[in-house]
């Protein structure tokens, strides 16, 4: 892997029998595998954590059917759903995040794709949330897009935009009826024409097999997607793919150290699901992947800020854009277990 490595950083491209290798490294060599990408993390991004932070304009309600989403058509997962925030509710939700260290706010609404409406009413808070704050990064996720609507989001301030490819093109039609493969693509590709940033990921644990998951990245490669988030299934109760546990640990770790070797030069995320599959790994991670979301996600609860925060610090990392601070940790006086009422913290 190291060899690999070297030639990625000498302008190699990787190819299928590499990215198999790397998805069959043995357990007992992973943390070599994560040595070898994390020379390609530093070489292109240094020690620097870039920081994102999710803002759900509009939640539920969506008429897609896509398997792995609590907020799919049919949906019986107990979220929250409400139509869309007001600008001054969304600035306040992007504040707390900036002022947490993100870089970059992602504003998200679910369904289709925007009518041009939504794209006006999406303008509107865009140009808030840059008033309130002028130095930060805003990228749209509003779905499939139409013709001229990228051109209005782009004039109104937005950096980058969103749309996941999520799966590879052969499997696609197996976690959504009701849009294809091709309309993410061609999303992808209406944000490039506009001089957006392409932000365009995957998620994984689906039930993809290693070289459905191959041709994922590989396409995303193609894509030229300047971000790339991973993530990991949330299997909520309420969806059909409810109860799926395919991902562990190590896994996860080599799928994030194939997308740093097949792409090199690209923001690696680790984004919705690290907590419950990277669990205790989430800090060796970092040395592959150099961004995340700060924080909750659209609809489920992620690990707390503070954490986050403190997990890039321990971790030897800064967070891009943000000022020094010193690491402190307050000692906890313990007021449970022996000696008190208390059930001990076991």
């Amino acid at each position: 892997m190291d060899d690999l490595a070297s030639r990625q950083l000498a302008g190699g491209v990787l190819d299928r029998d590499d990215a198999r290798a790397v998805l069959n490294t043995p357990d007992d060599e992973v943390f070599g595998l994560v040595v070898a990408a994390g020379r390609l993390r530093r070489a292109y991004f240094g020690d620097r954590v870039k920081v994102n932070y999710l803002v759900n304009l509009k939640s539920g309600l969506c008429p897609e059917d896509c398997t792995y989403c609590s907020q799919r058509l049919g949906s019986s997962a107990q979220i929250l759903k409400y139509s869309w925030l007001s600008a001054d509710e969304t600035v306040k939700q992007a504040t707390a995040g900036i002022e947490g260290g993100a870089s970059r706010v992602c504003l998200v609404a679910s369904g289709r794709g925007p009518s041009d409406r939504d794209v006006d009413r999406v303008a509107g808070v865009v140009e808030a949330v840059k008033s309130a704050h002028s130095g930060v990064e805003v990228c749209a996720c509003l779905g499939i897009l139409r013709d001229g609507q990228a051109e209005r989001l782009r004039d109104a301030g937005v950096d980058a935009y969103n749309h996941n490819l999520n799966t590879s093109e052969s499997r696609y039609s197996e976690i959504c009826s009701t849009h294809d493969y091709e309309d993410r693509v061609a999303t992808v590709e209406k944000a490039k024409e506009a001089g957006l940033s392409p932000c365009s990921g995957l998620i994984v644990g689906m039930g993809e097999s290693d070289d459905e998951l191959i041709d994922a990245i590989f396409a995303l490669r193609d894509l030229d997607s300047d971000s790339i988030p991973v993530n990991f299934l949330m299997p909520f109760e309420g969806t059909p793919l409810a109860g799926t546990w395919e991902l562990t640990p190590l896994r996860s770790l080599r799928i994030l150290a194939l997308a740093r070797l097949a792409c090199p030069t690209k923001e690696i995320r680790m984004a919705g699901g690290r907590e419950m599959h990277l669990r205790s790994l989430q800090p060796l991670a970092l040395q592959v992947a150099n961004s995340l979301f700060l924080g909750d996600y659209l609809t489920s609860e992620g690990q707390a800020a503070k954490a986050d925060l403190d997990m890039i610090a321990d971790a030897g990392f800064k967070i891009l854009g943000a000022d020094e601070s010193p690491h402190r940790t307050d000692v906890l006086v313990r007021s449970r277990g022996a000696g008190t009422a208390v059930a001990p913290n076991a």
